[in-house]
């Protein structure tokens, strides 16, 4: 039975040590699938005309692309070679939220994510919602320094 883990990615080196640390516990484990996620923050809620909604959808597919090309195809592409299954998913909405979903998802059995950053990602998780996840969420939370 393959055993799934999550790791959080933010582009910078702080992502870079959290993927790191899952790797070593992929090659502890033996069968195990690292699922390489990157979160873009964004709030379903608001209100805005007909354009605006056709326009913020397109930006959101562009960040989308925009995040599999910067972050998460070249995380995927450094484990090529090593023995471990490893796949990427973006998404948006809320951090915590959001990796919570791709655990449930993806019937995982960690979470693994960065607790400092240059920026963005654990940034934003240090405060309130690295404390949502690590509360929240139904599995282990790993947070790397």
């Amino acid at each position: 039975m393959t055993t799934t883990l999550v790791v959080g990615l933010d582009g910078h080196a702080s992502g870079e040590r959290a993927l790191k640390h899952a790797t070593r516990l992929a090659e502890l484990i033996g069968d195990c699938e690292l699922v390489v996620a990157y979160i873009i923050e964004w709030s379903p809620f608001s209100f805005q005309t007909a354009e605006e909604n056709e326009a913020r959808h397109k930006r959101r597919e562009e960040e989308t692309q925009t995040a599999f090309s910067r972050v998460v195809n070249p995380a995927v592409e450094s484990m090529s070679g090593s023995g471990i299954k490893v796949r990427g998913v973006v998404r948006h909405g809320d951090v915590s939220d959001a990796l919570i979903a791709i655990s449930a998802q993806e019937n995982a059995e960690q979470i693994i994510v960065a607790r400092t950053s240059e920026g963005g990602f654990a940034k934003r998780l240090f405060g309130s919602s690295t404390s949502n996840l690590v509360m929240s969420s139904p599995v282990p939370v790993t947070v790397v320094s």
